[in-house]
């Protein structure tokens, strides 16, 4: 190694004199991270151990938005190269097509600079047709150094995909240190689903018309339960909308409810109000809304697709949609427990003892993240 004093980056050797030695301070691994202003991946960073690069701004776009992730061009990353230790891709892969994904790999490769993949997305919520997206996944999944699923059966489904290892890595709370609502009390059982912007993987109309069928069902029998099913203000389907207005339109029990985006705060105290929530994912793999309901002690219910049913199974409880039977019998099963009613000691209680656990949680999320880190740029300086 050249040089009289050459401390190379991340734990490894140090020069002096001819004489190798250990490391002692290790300078925080810098990630390119596709995206970097996203509450997720500001999560699983160490702020200690990991610096996140900025979002690099696409040309003519608005202020704040990363996409299309410029990251991601080779141009880009033959400019930066020495800006960063590793790109590690989450989401916005749609951006692009494969064969551009393809250069993105090469170019990495080229120089030497590790590619770590959290596989997010089997399915892109934001689109209808699968195909070129799982192109891209397979690209990217065969290209990458490292690779991250958040649940083990995520993960068995990306091996099949990649023919490699994959590291499983759980979803942390995206919920910070300070105190969480537990909800109001209420005179009847409250279940809730937002339908947000109705963007493609929303099946809107299915879920809301399975929903008052089975809200008529359940007061028939006597429940004291209402429902309430909530859009954003600006939604991507209006002919949905309608049909879910109509649909609501005189039902028993049911009404909706459309309103401005929900900031953080917002959400979740919309959420702890409730003592379900039900999730109208068509297609999908994770779901942030998951956990963000396990930390506020709220029970899902939802269809069973992707991998959803793997975050937290305990509070999962599945319907078919179409299916108003399996609704209700999914809604009462979910409601049984006391520390599901908003409100109420045991749902104080219970997010208490979640809000310690997920504490404890990052710190391992974190860790684990950045053994992957260091594990790809070893490989990559042993190559």
């Amino acid at each position: 190694m050249p040089g009289d004093a050459v401390r190379a980056r991340h734990g490894h050797i140090t020069a002096r004199g001819g004489k190798k030695i250990v490391a002692t301070t290790v300078p925080p691994v810098r990630i390119a991270a596709v995206p970097s202003n996203h509450p997720y991946v500001a999560a699983i960073a160490d702020p200690r151990r990991v610096t996140l690069l900025a979002d690099p701004p696409p040309p003519g776009a608005p202020s704040g938005q990363w996409w299309p992730p410029q990251v991601l061009l080779p141009e880009w990353l033959e400019a930066h190269a020495d800006d960063f230790d590793l790109v590690h891709v989450h989401f916005g892969i749609e951006s692009y097509g494969p064969d551009e994904l393809r250069a993105t790999v090469a170019t990495l490769h080229r120089l030497g600079k590790p590619l770590v993949y959290t596989v997010h997305d089997l399915e892109n919520p934001q689109l209808n047709q699968q195909d070129e997206h799982l192109a891209s996944v397979s690209v990217l999944a065969a290209g990458a150094d490292e690779l991250i699923a958040l649940t083990d059966s995520a993960a068995a489904a990306v091996e099949a995909i990649a023919r490699r290892s994959v590291a499983v890595i759980s979803h942390p709370t995206l919920l910070g240190h300070g105190p969480r609502p537990s909800g109001r009390t209420g005179t009847t059982v409250r279940i809730g689903v937002h339908l947000r912007d109705l963007r493609p993987n929303i099946d809107g109309v299915g879920t809301t018309a399975t929903l008052v069928r089975a809200i008529a069902d359940l007061r028939a029998r006597g429940a004291r339960i209402d429902a309430l099913v909530r859009t954003n203000e600006r939604v991507r389907d209006a002919e949905a909308a309608a049909s879910i207005d109509r649909l609501v339109e005189g039902a028993d029990g049911v009404t909706v409810e459309r309103g401005a985006r929900l900031d953080d705060d917002a959400l979740a105290a919309w959420l702890a109000d409730l003592d379900a929530c039900m999730l109208p994912y068509r297609h999908g793999t994770q779901s942030g809304w998951a956990e963000l309901c396990y930390d506020l002690a709220v029970p899902i219910v939802s269809t069973r697709i992707g991998h959803i049913a793997a975050q937290h199974p305990d509070d999962f409880h599945s319907f078919d949609v179409g299916d108003p039977v399996s609704l209700a019998r999914a809604i009462v099963d979910a409601t049984a427990p006391a520390w599901t009613t908003p409100g109420s000691l045991a749902r104080a209680t219970e997010v208490e003892r979640r809000q310690a656990e997920r504490r404890a949680e990052l710190d391992v999320v974190r860790a684990a993240h950045l053994e992957v880190y260091r594990r790809a740029l070893s490989s990559e300086v042993a190559a």
